[in-house]
């Protein structure tokens, strides 16, 4: 059998195993040029042979890169081809990450839906086909892994949800190309596919070719077998979990007033909330933790503005609700917070809560091609960010104002902001070693008022501080002699706020 015939044979297959197309659908495809969405494309192309459809093919121009007029132009020359309706769309990614407070990865992912579910709106198309594959989703495994990802992570990308397909999620990355070049059939390479920024590209490029070739051989397909089964184990606790809502949470939209919650003692500016969730204490405590976990991350999440910013940490402060007696609140990241009074457990948000990001939240790759990054910090004076060269290592600053970093073990896009939730940093222990300690008790230690400790602001890496901003810093991001790139930081007091950092000097 050809490879032509024994791939199609094996996504037609795959398709109708999990019912993803019926007859009739239309069915947008998101085209980006590469060879997954060429593959999805000439492949649907070939199933409308065998069951009726409408395809059309939206690509994306995320205005980043120089060649991306090039990749447009050969989707739209290949729909042409195939006669299949062709819809450009132009967006501006970087603006859209800096005015969202998101990276550039997160933002292009979800300009990238938006537009498909704007164009199947316009079309009338009731699916939207993406051309994830069996590599895409031991990666994402790996990385949600390395995360400390639940159950829900760990089976990566699914072949459905809603109204998005992935028909290709049973194909490895070499048998979409051998395809391909077996039907002649070319496809545009993304250029920053080739670098390391990205740490799903160096799990790409450097940790599973190495399990491939020198640990499990196969690794690929065995993780797809076991993504599989996680996901029907995650299906059945999700049933299980909605069944535990049904039984002990009540919800509402009512304003929280004093006389409800009268034990606890909330400061004033707090008291205007609104809770929309009510647990029984009684009836929570019926159920396994497991499932007891699940339901408060699915509560905070409906709860979440973006449906994520909830993590394990935040979910055991809760959890600590209902174990300990007393009438108490904990605080969450968006505003959202959880109180106990008597028997019943509230959760919600506070109203008027504005998340508070103080000017820059940048993925190292903006850090990188900006000369200077900047934030104004109001009274505190102004920020700036740079990356320098490592070979200035010995050149340490040795003053208040100016702080360095290792920028190589920055993870997660910079944000400078007000503390949350889940806020640590690195301090050594004396005996040579790292630990991590909570903010909260940081501050308790160092006797910083308790009204003072949401106005510092904090220059972050996720839920890591790298700096109280005019205090500590971070001990796990000082740089040394095998620090490739320095992310410089130097905060510029204002002439009102006390003298400025050259005054100091």
């Amino acid at each position: 059998m050809s490879m032509r015939r024994k791939t199609e044979e094996k996504i037609f297959s795959y398709l109708e195993q999990y019912h993803m197309i019926c007859p009739h659908d239309h069915i947008v495809l998101g085209v980006s040029g590469g060879a997954d969405s060429v593959c999805l494309l000439i492949v649907l192309w070939e199933y409308a042979k065998r069951t009726p459809l409408t395809l059309s093919a939206v690509h994306v121009n995320h205005g980043i890169r120089p060649d991306a007029a090039r990749d447009a132009g050969y989707v739209e020359a290949l729909c042409g081809k195939y006669e299949i309706p062709f819809y450009l769309i132009k967006t501006d990614v970087r603006e859209f990450a800096e005015r969202e407070k998101c990276s550039e990865e997160d933002a292009g992912r979800r300009i990238r839906y938006e537009a498909f579910r704007r164009i199947a709106k316009e079309t009338g198309a009731n699916k939207i086909a993406v051309a994830h594959n069996c590599n895409d989703r031991a990666e994402t495994m790996l990385f949600h892994l390395f995360r400390g990802s639940g159950l829900k992570g760990l089976c990566g990308i699914r072949p459905l949800r809603q109204e998005i397909i992935r028909p290709l999620l049973c194909l490895e990355r070499t048998e979409i190309e051998e395809y391909l070049t077996e039907r002649q059939i070319n496809w545009c390479k993304d250029s920053t596919n080739d670098t390391d920024e990205y740490a799903r590209n160096r799990i790409r490029h450097h940790i599973l070719p190495y399990v491939e070739r020198e640990l499990v051989p196969g690794c690929v397909g065995r993780m797809t077998n076991t993504a599989e089964l996680l996901t029907e184990t995650e299906e059945y606790m999700g049933q299980q979990t909605w069944a535990a809502r049904e039984r002990c949470v009540k919800e509402t939209e009512e304003k929280v007033e004093r006389k409800a919650l009268s034990t606890i003692d909330y400061e004033p500016a707090k008291a205007d909330m609104e809770y929309k969730y009510e647990i029984s204490v009684e009836r929570f405590r019926e159920f396994h933790p497991a499932l007891q976990k699940r339901l408060i991350h699915l509560l905070a999440e409906e709860l979440s503005p973006t449906g994520k910013d909830i993590s394990a940490v935040h979910i055991r402060e809760v959890m600590s609700l209902f174990e300990e007696r007393g009438n108490r609140k904990v605080d969450l990241p968006m505003g959202i917070y959880a109180a106990r009074s008597y028997g019943t457990v509230f959760l919600g948000k506070n109203r008027e809560y504005v998340r508070k990001p103080l000017g820059i939240y940048a993925d190292k790759r903006r850090i990188m091609e900006e000369e200077v990054l900047h934030a104004d910090l109001g009274e505190e004076g102004m920020l700036e960010l740079k990356v320098l060269s490592g070979d200035q290592y010995e050149e340490v600053p040795r003053n208040e104002y100016t702080k360095w970093f290792d920028y190589d073990k920055i993870e997660k896009p910079i944000c400078i902001r007000y503390r949350e939730t889940g806020d640590f940093l690195s301090i050594a222990d004396g005996n040579g070693q790292l630990i991590h300690k909570s903010l909260k008790k940081y501050m308790i230690t160092e006797k910083i008022p308790r009204e003072e400790r949401d106005k510092i602001p904090l220059l972050t890496d996720g839920c890591h501080v790298l700096w109280i901003i005019g205090g500590r810093i971070s001990e796990y991001y000082k740089i040394d002699g095998n620090t490739k790139h320095i992310l410089q930081v130097q905060l510029r007091k204002s002439r009102s706020g006390g003298k400025t950092e050259d005054e100091n000097e």
